[in-house]
């Protein structure tokens, strides 16, 4: 695999208690547990590979809450909590995490959801596919609600950011869109578009691995967002 993936969901100021983020979480990583066993046990970071493993992130709202509020922000309220936690996989390169952001309502720090995935082994072959990876963002779109979401290469995504409107959703591999912003249109094949469960949109370019070295892909990514961009589902997010 040349190039390494990446998924995110992002959504402006939303002001949140820590029992709201902490149902949310419990939410996404149940939800998680279908998407591939490979994130069916989290562990809470810690200063080595054996202090982690004894830090496994549980499923009770009491516990989870715990571990949003120990996330909160000491200097700056607004800010909200953050979170992150990693799969247990031995192998580093193979071995996914997340890294989440919630209940901040400061304009200048945006909440996310942030997923890294494996770069290479028997996990990685399996996760870095279309169905995987939509599965990621149904997730976190069930859970977090967020504007929008993006699963792509961090290759391709350097590209978006270089091109893109700051603030403005950038379209992946595999790209979700809240349904506030508006109807998908029509798109070429091989697009795939599903509905999920009525918040908004998944929109899979293709189903084979997304490449910024396959001409036909940049293309294809670039006549579909120009389709979006024109349907005015493209605009920078409002904060």
């Amino acid at each position: 695999m040349n190039e390494t993936y990446h998924v995110g969901s992002y959504w402006g100021p939303r002001k949140e208690t820590p029992e709201a983020c902490a149902l949310r979480l419990g939410v996404f990583l149940t939800g998680l547990r279908d998407v591939d066993p490979s994130f069916t046990q989290w562990f809470q970071t810690g200063r080595s590979r054996k202090a982690a493993l004894t830090r496994p992130i549980g499923l009770e709202p009491a516990e989870l809450e715990r571990l949003v509020r120990r996330g909160k922000d000491r200097v700056v309220e607004e800010i909200g909590f953050r979170v992150d936690g990693w799969n247990g996989v031995e192998d580093d390169h193979d071995a996914s995490g997340f890294l989440v952001t919630c209940g901040s309502h400061a304009a200048r720090v945006s909440n996310a959801c942030a997923v890294t995935l494996p770069s290479r082994g028997p996990n990685a072959n399996r996760v870095v596919t279309a169905q995987v990876l939509a599965g990621l963002l149904r997730a976190a779109a069930v859970a977090w609600e967020p504007v929008w979401g993006i699963a792509t290469s961090q290759a391709h995504r350097k590209l978006l950011d270089e091109r893109g409107v700051r603030g403005a959703p950038r379209l992946g591999w595999v790209t979700y869109l809240e349904g506030h912003r508006g109807v998908v249109p029509p798109l070429p094949a091989p697009v795939r578009i599903e509905n999920v469960e009525g918040r908004g949109a998944l929109i899979t370019l293709t189903p084979e691995r997304f490449t910024v070295a396959n001409p036909e892909h940049m293309a294809l990514a670039e006549r579909v967002g120009e389709l979006l961009a024109g349907a005015g589902l493209m605009q920078p997010v409002s904060p």
